[in-house]
């Protein structure tokens, strides 16, 4: 694939050899003033959305209604959008009707002044209608002019303005801060989806503990997840949680997690416990959470399923909260048993989260290191050796067919896993001696 800065420089070019102003904006630019290197790159321009189709060979009409247009060039994706201003938004996202203007009306219907600066792709000038680059040098996060008439235009920006806050270490600027928690109730009339794909990124963009911090500071925690705002106030024994309530060892948990982690990971990080509100209990003066990961992870499906995650992803939610403390009982397995869960599909996250768990708490990370020395030793062809023997080969030795074959099939299997069965032989040796006689 072509270097995406020369191919989106290109796009500009062309454009403005056919007459036309155009320039790089949105989050390329910011990134790029920021020091950081772009994922994408979007374009402005003063080109009506059928002149650019025309322009370009390869073109997808994504939004032709409000001037927006995919151009594909050396398998690059440039989203050129017409300069515009917006009238009145009825559905919470989109405006009833776009007029085609300039480039200062266009950045001034933009969500953030950080992303409505425009640059030139070759000089590299700089146009600024709304004061982002100072707010840039200032790392402020502010909504462009009334920021309660942003926030009613689209309420997905109270999240983009959250999300981007933790991910540059950013400040929110006083009024938008205060527009952001007088709309917060409001957040769910959007989506689910949107609302779903916003927290995903907070948690998969190396910033997530700054993130909820900025979504409890904005009451826009007990709106979306009042699952997680629940941790808040629910102590744990000292002993094993020194780090306070449920509420601190999630933030601590958070905090481990880098850019790029494994969206499935980072769920079953914010919900592997969840369900300790509920299951709160006080025995012999020590307070426990019986059956947290077994109610958890019933919950973290529901709380997945309401952010219209995928059902492969809810599933492995799913497994990684329930087996999240199973680990700590790896020492005192039995051969069979510790070699069938170093195995399992998804024990890699499981490792991974066991560790961020554990260095957010007590710090004992006795467990998962031996599951990873022992995985070490054990090797793969160990840990889920080829069968033996077949059902067809149990029925031709005399087993009858029905559930016998099965319970037979899998007490080999246990042998196979324990080292007590090897060969063909020594399973054939096993199966006959386990035939009824007379």
């Amino acid at each position: 694939m072509a270097n995406p800065a020369r191919v989106a420089a290109d796009v500009v070019r062309q454009l403005r050899d056919a007459g036309h102003e155009a320039w790089l904006v949105g989050g390329c630019v910011r990134d790029r003033l920021l020091g950081r290197t772009p994922l994408d790159f979007d374009v402005a321009t003063s080109a009506r959305p059928e002149l650019v189709r025309r322009l370009f060979r390869r073109t997808v009409p994504v939004g032709v209604r409000f001037g927006v247009v995919v151009v594909l060039e050396a398998g690059c994706r440039v989203e050129v959008a017409t300069f515009r201003s917006d009238d009145a938004y009825v559905d919470g996202r989109h405006p009833s009707a776009v007029h085609f203007g300039s480039a200062r009306e266009d950045a001034q219907r933009r969500d953030l002044t950080i992303n409505a600066v425009f640059q030139d792709p070759f000089t590299l000038e700089v146009a600024d209608h709304v004061g982002g680059r100072d707010d840039l040098a200032a790392g402020v996060v502010r909504a462009i002019g009334d920021a309660h008439a942003r926030i009613r235009e689209d309420r997905l920006r109270m999240l983009r303005a959250v999300r981007f806050a933790a991910r540059f270490g950013f400040t929110i600027a006083p009024d938008t801060l205060d527009a952001i928690r007088a709309a917060a109730p409001s957040v769910t009339d959007m989506a689910a989806e949107r609302i779903g794909e916003e927290i995903v990124k907070m948690l998969c963009e190396g910033s997530a503990r700054r993130a909820f911090e900025l979504l409890e500071a904005t009451a826009l925690l007990d709106v979306v997840l009042p699952e997680i705002a629940a941790l808040r106030g629910v102590a744990q024994s000292p002993d094993h949680h020194p780090e306070g309530d449920v509420w601190q060892h999630t933030l601590l948990v958070l905090a481990q997690l880098p850019a790029g982690v494994a969206e499935t990971v980072a769920l079953a990080a914010l919900l592997h416990d969840v369900a300790k509100p509920r299951c709160a209990g006080v025995r012999n003066g020590r307070i426990t959470f019986h059956g947290h990961a077994n109610a958890g992870a019933r919950m973290a499906v529901a709380v997945c399923q309401r952010l219209r995650r995928s059902r492969t992803t809810w599933e492995r939610v799913a497994y990684l909260v329930q087996h999240h403390l199973r680990l700590l009982h790896a020492p005192e397995m039995r051969l069979a048993t510790l070699k069938k869960l170093l195995a399992e599909q998804g024990f890699e996250e499981l490792l991974h989260l066991a560790r961020v768990d554990a260095l957010a708490s007590s710090r004992d990370l006795g467990p998962v290191l031996f599951c990873e020395r022992r995985r070490r030793e054990l090797g793969a062809d160990a840990l889920k050796p080829p069968r033996l023997l077949g059902g067809t080969d149990l029925v031709a030795m005399g087993v009858p067919p029905g559930p016998a074959v099965g319970a037979l099939l899998r007490a080999l299997e246990e042998a196979q896993l324990e080292g007590e069965v090897a060969s063909r032989e020594a399973a054939e040796a096993f199966v006959r001696a386990r035939l009824p006689t007379g």
